[in-house]
């Protein structure tokens, strides 16, 4: 029986988030457009006889008990086998936390796909989503493993039927943003419709004619140097820059890897800035 396994936990970005609505319970309606990239987190995952979990990550702002994302993903997992199995995650941590690129939430994902598998569950995909969604809106998305429409709080996901792969170059000026705080700060605007988006984009020039964030209103007044980023994006050869989810990351799409790489590296020569020149997956 396999005691170990090792799971690769990538980022995502959000070439459009627009804010629907808010519902009684606090949550927000959501639609929009979502994308791994192969910046990843490494998740080790260990059955061990002694009963407990134990998740180890060593980097400030993350949890390393019940109150850890990944940690809650094995309670339920081992709940459902009726199981006291002891089970040690090992987070290494690549992604920024707290950076609008929904890493615990992928780390939690990486725990349920692992431990579906290292206790023999047989649990579907869809069982397993359904049990991520409590965990985290965005938990889903990273199970579903494709390039999503995603609506409700996150968790309808309908896949795309095409989407160019992409160069992106992430920059996060190192300020950790509360997902929490920008919707408790957002403004809901009047809508007369939400803007009809296509299901498929032959270019990276039709997926930055469709992109927008609703949560820049509330992140870059606070934040003013995320606008500046994207404004740097665009001047070292972006097609388009927008911030990723509530932020502070804020990701550019290039037409080819030359141009992402020149970029990344004048932008890593400029600031004290996290940079990551990455592909979308």
């Amino acid at each position: 029986m396999v005691q170990t396994i090792v799971m690769q936990a990538p980022a995502k970005i959000n070439y459009r988030l627009d804010v629907v609505g808010r519902r009684p319970n606090g949550y927000h309606d959501l639609r929009m457009i979502m994308q791994r990239v192969n910046l990843c987190d490494e998740v080790t995952i260990r059955l061990k006889s002694q009963p407990g979990i134990r998740v180890s990550c060593g980097r400030e702002g993350v949890p390393e008990g019940a109150g850890n994302i990944a940690w809650k993903a094995a309670a339920a997992l081992l709940e459902l086998a009726g199981s006291n199995q002891g089970i040690e995650i090992a987070i290494v941590k690549n992604i920024p936390v707290a950076a609008g690129l929904g890493g615990g939430s992928s780390d939690c994902a990486a725990v349920l796909l692992g431990l579906n598998e290292l206790l023999g569950l047989g649990l579907s995909r869809e069982r397993l989503m359904e049990i991520g969604v409590r965990l985290g809106a965005d938990v889903p998305f990273f199970l579903f493993e494709q390039t999503a429409l995603a609506e409700g709080i996150g968790e309808l996901l309908t896949p795309l039927a095409q989407v160019p792969a992409v160069w992106v170059v992430l920059v996060n000026p190192n300020l950790p943003v509360s997902t929490a705080w920008v919707y408790q700060n957002l403004q809901l605007t009047q809508r007369d419709r939400l803007a009809t988006l296509p299901n498929s984009f032959g270019t990276v020039a039709e997926l930055c004619d469709i992109m927008a964030n609703d949560l820049e209103s509330v992140t870059i007044p606070a934040f003013p140097v995320i606008a500046e980023i994207k404004s740097s994006l665009v001047g070292l050869g972006a097609v388009g820059a927008l911030m990723s989810g509530s932020g502070p990351t804020v990701f550019g799409l290039f037409d080819d890897e030359a141009t992402a790489r020149q970029a990344g590296a004048a932008l890593q020569r400029r600031q004290d800035w996290f940079v990551a020149v990455v592909e979308t997956v």
